[in-house]
């Protein structure tokens, strides 16, 4: 595996840290009949790290459309993140600059009076937006540009955003009349809360990417999820005029929704209103969104989103992998049910659980394989819980004394000789279930799809519209409906091969990531085209080309019109007649 990051001395606070060989360096460059465009890739926590989410999309995006070039701008996770370094980049990435946002060293900028007091104010402005009964979009993007502007003006913002003034902003908006009722019950703890998330989310203010040597030097930006990610875009489009684009397959702010169950009511009403802002806003300044699906697409209607700059991109996926599984369905063992996926509650491994002891009633020779780990503690425990259900619900059953039972019920992870990859695991079994009580867009199911295998889904997400009529649908939470659902199946091979063979048709007309890139590239293309260009012309040793731009060009007014001519005074009263008839 390369290891091309940064070394660690790089880091400059939260500013940004930045890898860019010298004989990489390029100058801007713009070349729409030749489509070579230059675009500013924002991610956080995926690529180029080479454990992120997402990252597998951004690179196949990368290497699709090499005729392009990509300046990767992202953010990490975590620091096991940036210790397990990068993917092997291709030649089309020029530059790469990252910045943690897991955390933030204070950057030592002390703030003057007028300073302080600019800062009061904004955050004031946005304490208030967020706090209101019926937030106005117009507000909240006048406090967050100007915060955006002062934290450029002064180098930052992050000590500011940790002081006393940000809570007490916060607490005096909570209190000031016509706050929403959840405002108002908000306490101290509650304040120090939003007021930790609100720095966390603010953090790319800071940052010294907005220059012209940074984000000014690329032709568009393309933020690969919405929320925090996209906000690097909306303020090169600010400071800039940097046109920018966002790509969501699974809507942030839906997640914002759904996490912290534990978080009082006041917390959680005044997060939502601020990614819910910050969507709106982002949407709204956007030059397209491209959701993965349509059931993102409603969310970001709802948020805003205006209906012609639109644009549904299905996620694109590598169907080679799975060709032979998906051309051999014999393969698969007509009495195994497998789930393969990451471990966390939203899954509702649970119910399936459930649904299979239900199941193992009318089948008994029937067997469930759970293919997959979790992703953070809460996964991990969350696995440990359905471990001990499992053995709960299927105590090893021994054919005679002398014998070791088995449970019918496998926890497995790939990688191992029995499963090296996720390929594998879907191949091993006649149906793939999915369990879900949360979902995005289901790249499991359309995996399973390619490998031509009947699916049992749940209805939630974007499930229906990957799956079509290819697989059977139950409700979310319903352990019976599931058993019988798997049932149908197990006991019709020739409805399962009916099913699996129109899957396998559907996902390679829809889902292949060739279809992705010429869609992105079309985009890219349209919104470079429509947008004035902003760089002087260059020479072949990348010098500006001399008198390329009139001197007239500096002239402030539309110069290239014709300035009308006066109109005498007497030309615009009632007409004299030309001759008068005298007696």
């Amino acid at each position: 595996m390369m290891d091309n990051r940064p070394s660690r001395h790089l880091l400059v606070r939260i500013r940004s840290s930045r890898c860019e060989p010298p004989d990489q360096r390029r100058l801007p460059t713009r070349e729409i009949g030749g489509a070579h465009v230059r675009i500013g890739l924002l991610t956080e926590g995926g690529y180029p790290y080479v454990g992120g989410e997402g990252g597998l999309w951004c690179d196949r995006l990368v290497r699709g459309l090499d005729r392009h070039e990509f300046d990767v701008y992202a953010f990490s996770s975590g620091e096991a993140q940036e210790d397990a370094g990068w993917v092997p980049l291709p030649p089309q990435v020029g530059r790469v600059r990252t910045a943690p946002l897991w955390t933030a060293e204070a950057d030592g900028v002390v703030h003057g009076r007028r300073a302080r007091r600019r800062f009061s104010e904004h955050y004031g402005e946005l304490a208030a937006v967020l706090c209101a009964a019926t937030p106005e979009a117009d507000r909240f993007a006048t406090a967050l540009l100007g915060l955006a502007e002062l934290a450029r003006d002064e180098g930052g913002l992050v000590a500011a955003l940790r002081s006393e003034t940000a809570v007490r902003a916060l607490e005096r908006a909570c209190r000031a009349p016509g706050a929403r009722r959840t405002a108002r019950e908000a306490r101290v703890p509650d304040l120090l809360t939003v007021a930790a998330h609100l720095e966390r989310a603010l953090r790319p203010l800071s940052l010294d990417w907005y220059e012209e040597d940074g984000l000014g030097a690329v032709d568009l930006c393309h933020a690969a999820a919405g929320g925090v990610t996209a906000l690097p875009g909306l303020l090169a489009h600010h400071f800039l005029g940097i046109p920018f684009l966002v790509t969501e397959y699974g809507v942030r702010l839906r997640t914002h929704y759904l996490t912290r169950p534990d978080s009082s009511p006041a917390v959680r009403s005044l997060l939502a209103a601020f990614h819910g802002a910050l969507a709106s806003e982002t949407y709204r300044r956007a030059a397209f969104v491209t959701p993965g699906n349509t059931h993102a697409r409603r969310w970001q209607e709802r948020c805003g989103a205006d209906r012609s700059k639109v644009r549904t991109v299905y996620p694109g996926m590598d169907a080679a992998p799975f060709a032979e599984a998906g051309e051999s369905p014999e393969t698969a063992d007509p009495h195994t049910l497998v789930w393969v996926g990451r471990v966390e509650p939203a899954k509702d491994l649970v119910s399936l659980l459930h649904a299979f002891a239900a199941i193992r009633k009318e089948e008994p020779r029937a067997r469930l394989r759970i293919v997959g780990g979790p992703a953070d503690p809460e996964g991990a425990a969350y696995l440990g819980h359905c471990r001990a259900l499992a053995a709960q619900l299927f105590p090893d059953e021994a054919e005679g004394p002398h014998s070791v039972g088995a449970n019918p019920v496998s926890f497995e992870e790939t990688g191992g000789p029995d499963l090296p990859t996720r390929t594998a695991a879907y191949a091993s079994a006649a149906v793939t279930v999915l369990s879900s009580v949360v979902e995005g867009f289901p790249a499991g199911l359309v995996e399973a799809m390619f490998c031509g295998r009947a699916t049992v889904s749940t209805d939630v997400g974007a499930v229906v519209e990957a799956i079509g009529g290819t697989g059977l649908v139950v409700p979310p939470r319903n352990p019976r409906a599931l058993a019988d659902a798997c049932v149908s199946l197990l006991r019709d091979p020739e409805r399962r091969a009916r099913l699996g063979a129109a899957a396998r048709a559907r996902a390679l007309e829809l889902f292949p990531f060739d279809q992705n890139i010429a869609a992105f590239h079309g985009i890219y293309l349209e919104i470079v085209a429509r947008t004035p260009a902003r760089r002087l012309p260059l020479d072949g040793t990348g010098a500006p080309l001399p008198f390329a731009a009139p001197a007239e060009a500096h002239v402030p007014g539309h110069w290239t019109e014709p300035t009308p001519r006066a109109v005498p005074t007497w030309a615009t009263q009632t007409p004299v007649p030309a001759t008068e008839t005298v007696r």
